[in-house]
């Protein structure tokens, strides 16, 4: 066929031969080699000339390759879209049956789509519905997962050999015994903190003997299994996501499904028996460091020691310590719980896995809240 305006390159692994057609068509004939070296010699002036006009066809004369990989599939598909683009036709001829079933890999139409790209503008009423079908999905999964999870520790309880309590003791230490720096450090600040902005306001009224009392009960009931709780999401529960959720993107967890292994019993379940076993002591211990700060407090002021710890022994009573005890139990386990979901929920992709550590720490750390408060209500109607 007669083409001008030609351009040739030669190279020992690649040729290519480019030329404009009759009827405005490019055609670019290859022969040899188009890899990952090849390809980039082919790449520039090829594309400067699917570019320099608007070509009713692009035509490829692929018959002379000897070899195509991912490169090359590339390449083809570059000057396709180009095409795609001006509405014109884009025709591959000669390639190999082995190449072709390559290229018919990739799906076309999701190629290249630039980072501006929008999709059609919904109204409000759509976004509303979107966002209730997305809600009701996250929902289903959730309950989905509490089922089985607490079926599974109904049945740990009726045989507890069926747990891997070697699992469960590294993910104990992990996630108890090398988090007790930062809640010491963070329960003596917070006692001090109280402590010391308590005194600042009841020295007007002559009421600082006071501050044992509130920081003990404050403690002991709410803010200790609170902040507790905050920091087990934040520490241990973005960790349980993050390592679920690796597993998820490697495929791992398809692995543990083909061998027969239920993924929430082998995965889920050990951190969750964790979790829970290691929560009130984790609580107990956020306690004694907030008592060590307000105490530090009530001894600069001029207090004695043993008044404070009198009048916080004093007006603690072991309702208040059971109670603080039961919120950390069942925070322990909502923030275990929507952690592995969230980790076995991961997507696909680079930033899936930082995706569902950041759902799984305000997911709970919302669940926290909400939790809280129905607690606090249900111990008013008791008198608790």
């Amino acid at each position: 066929m007669a083409m001008t305006m030609t351009e040739t390159i030669h190279n020992p692994q690649i040729a290519l031969e480019l030329g404009a057609g009759p009827d405005h068509t490019l055609h670019l004939h290859l022969d040899g080699r188009l890899d990952v070296r090849t390809t980039a010699q082919v790449w520039q002036p090829s594309m400067r000339w699917a570019r320099r006009a608007h070509w009713r066809k692009i035509q490829v004369d692929a018959s002379g390759l000897d070899f195509v990989d991912q490169c090359g599939i590339g390449f083809f598909l570059q000057l396709r879209l180009l095409q795609r683009r001006r509405q014109a036709d884009f025709q591959i001829d000669g390639l190999k049956p082995r190449f072709l079933r390559l290229l018919a890999h990739f799906e076309q139409t999701d190629l290249f789509v630039g980072a501006d790209a929008t999709g059609p503008q919904l109204s409000l009423i759509e976004k509303v519905g979107q966002w209730g079908a997305h809600f009701y999905a996250d929902l289903r999964a959730i309950l989905i997962f509490s089922g089985e999870a607490a079926a599974m520790l109904a049945a740990a309880v009726v045989s507890p050999r069926h747990i891997r309590w070697s699992d469960v003791a590294i993910i104990a230490r992990k996630a108890g015994v090398e988090a007790l720096p930062i809640l010491a450090l963070i329960g003596f600040l917070i006692g001090l903190i109280m402590s010391f902005q308590s005194a600042v306001t009841l020295r007007q009224f002559g009421g600082q003997t006071y501050i044992p009392n509130l920081l003990g009960l404050t403690m002991v009931r709410e803010l200790g299994p609170l902040m507790a709780a905050i920091l087990l999401a934040a520490r241990s529960g973005s960790s349980f996501a993050a390592e679920i959720g690796t597993m998820k993107v490697n495929e791992e967890i398809d692995a543990l499904i083909t061998m027969g292994l239920r993924p929430v019993r082998f995965l889920a379940l050990p951190r969750m028996i964790a979790a829970v076993a290691l929560m009130p002591f984790i609580v107990i211990f956020f306690i004694y460091f907030s008592f060590v700060g307000g105490a530090l407090v009530m001894v600069s002021l001029g207090f004695p020691l043993a008044v404070f710890t009198e009048r916080v022994f004093a007006y603690v009573h072991l309702s208040d310590f059971l109670g603080g005890m039961f919120k950390a139990l069942v925070f322990s386990l909502l923030v275990a719980g929507i952690a592995c979901q969230r980790g076995q929920a991961t997507g696909s992709g680079a930033s899936a896995v930082g995706d569902a550590t950041t759902q799984s720490v305000v997911a709970g750390i919302i669940l926290i809240a909400v939790a809280d408060g129905v607690l606090a209500v249900l111990y008013y109607y008791l008198g608790i």
